[in-house]
């Protein structure tokens, strides 16, 4: 089957050859010609199967007819993120090219009178994402009356994300009559009873098992311990470990923080990597996609706003940093590699509190995943998480033996890490190794300068005392814990007797 047995016009079938497509994916080969037919479309397909260009080819083609009045859009898509929202005004604008369509996009972090201006010229095409759609509403300047085609993507994101009250409030708005298309790559329970609701009669499209993960995908799970600078090690060796097969890799975390301090520790070790997550705005959120999609960058630490739907075709990796929380997250993690039949591969790093999240997702996909080199039963108990177990005996004896065993778990544990960054540099090439030996002789000269000026300082000053105390981290730098020299004032107030 080709995309001309499909029933689009010439002007979308001109512009799909344009771009290269030539046979339609199983999803698009189902849902387009429904869709054309004006039939509610229920969708269930995995991340990466073009679920995008089932729902925008059809849009284009039955645009053709009529023309948008001002602030009355004849389409909406829905979009959970900015990104997924931004990706298909791009696929508007490719599939389109010989269209005159006026597109509006509604996202947030952008300016509201610039958005407010394509309304009043009329939007053939509305993208937004709910909060953002619904702002412009309460203000008076969009109305969802003449809404003629309703996309909802990402329904399972959407739910995940809380935004379930603004779609159903939204749905309200739009007229009884209008044709919807409902695309999601899971359906839970709560998105079942939604398109119960709000679908008429729709024709239901599965191309693959709910919640399962592409073929095309080595899985695979690794062991590690559980203080952050374990993992951290294990991910690094990993990296090394691919070499060239690596040509670029998406490294999830399940925090914003986290996200930040993997991102700083990979830069710290000469790793070419770059930071995404919700808190930065839009323009830098755009420039970091744009530089990874380029090769500017070859990893891309992200929370989970990058592992929905954005389409960089030529993953080679993924890295699970954290075991996701909600089961479904994994599918669509993995599911940024590994696309359009390519081939990719995916590493979780799986501490022993872990477990009960990665039963469910092996549950939740119906398979067990590998170990890639032993599964946690290999791997021994640290010194200093045997330490760290409560003794249930009483006595100073107990408490004493306590005591001793946590001084020899700081000590094990400062001797692996010693001996861990021994290894890391004997795996080094002998080029990074001179440069690092450069970089530690100017660092101890630096050091001792220092030591000499504060003690010579000392010498010819009053002894004073601060709140001031230093610890290492664990890439061996001095960090200031507490106030630092920097007490509160209220601190230095004499108390009442």
């Amino acid at each position: 089957m080709s995309f001309s047995d499909l029933g689009l016009s010439p002007k979308v079938l001109s512009a799909v050859n344009d771009a290269g497509y030539t046979q339609p994916t199983p999803i698009q080969a189902g849902a387009i010609p429904h869709a054309l037919q004006g039939k509610d479309v229920l969708g269930i397909a995995q991340t990466g199967t073009g679920k995008t260009a089932a729902f925008v080819l059809p849009m284009i083609t039955r645009l053709e007819k009529g023309r948008a009045r001002a602030r009355m859009p004849r389409t909406l898509i829905l979009e959970p993120t900015r990104e997924l929202a931004a990706q298909v005004e791009e696929n508007f604008t490719r599939y389109g090219k010989n269209h005159k369509l006026n597109i509006a996009l509604l996202i947030g972090g952008v300016s509201f009178d610039d958005q407010e201006r394509k309304l009043e010229r009329g939007a053939d095409v509305l993208i937004a994402t709910p909060g953002r759609l619904l702002d412009h509403f309460e203000r008076g300047k969009l109305l969802l009356t003449g809404v003629e085609i309703l996309v909802i993507d990402e329904a399972d994101r959407m739910l995940d994300m809380g935004f379930i009250p603004d779609i159903e409030r939204i749905c309200k708005l739009i007229p009884f009559t209008r044709q919807t298309l409902f695309f999601s790559a899971t359906m839970p329970p709560e998105i079942t009873k939604l398109t119960e609701q709000f679908l008429h009669a729709p024709v239901r499209i599965e191309v693959a098992k709910a919640s399962s993960t592409a073929s095309t995908v080595t899985q695979r799970l690794v062991k590690s311990g559980s203080k952050p600078w374990e993992k951290r090690a294990v991910l690094r060796q990993l990296i090394r470990e691919e070499g060239e097969s690596l040509k670029n890799a998406i490294i999830f975390c399940n925090r914003k923080v986290e996200v930040s301090e993997l991102f700083r520790s990979l830069v710290k070790h000469d790793f070419n990597a770059g930071a995404l997550h919700g808190d930065m705005d839009q323009r830098a959120r755009m420039t970091m996609l744009s530089n990874f999609r380029d090769g500017k960058l070859k990893l891309l630490v992200a929370s989970d706003v990058a592992a929905r739907g954005l389409d960089i075709p030529d993953v080679s990796h993924v890295f699970n940093y954290d075991v996701p929380i909600h089961s479904e997250d994994y599918v669509h993690r993995i599911g940024r590699t590994g696309r359009a039949g390519r081939s990719g591969k995916s590493f979780t790093i799986v501490t022993r509190s872990d477990t009960k999240y990665l039963d469910a997702i092996e549950k939740l996909i119906g398979q067990k995943i590998e170990w890639h080199d032993g599964d946690l039963s290999t791997l021994a108990p640290s010194e200093d998480e045997e330490a760290d177990r409560p003794h249930r005996g009483r006595g100073s004896s107990r408490r004493g033996s306590h005591k001793d065993e946590t001084g020899k778990g700081r000590k094990a544990r400062a001797e692996h890490k010693a001996a861990e960054a021994g290894e890391a540099e004997s795996a080094a090439p002998a080029s990074e190794r001179s440069d690092r030996q450069e970089r530690k002789d100017a660092i101890r000269t630096g050091n001792a300068a220092r030591k000499a000026d504060e003690a010579d300082n000392a010498k010819h000053s009053k002894p004073r005392r601060t709140g001031r105390s230093t610890q290492s981290d664990d890439d061996g730098d001095k960090v200031t814990v507490g106030f630092g020299d920097d007490v509160p004032a209220f601190m230095k107030i004499p108390a009442k007797v």
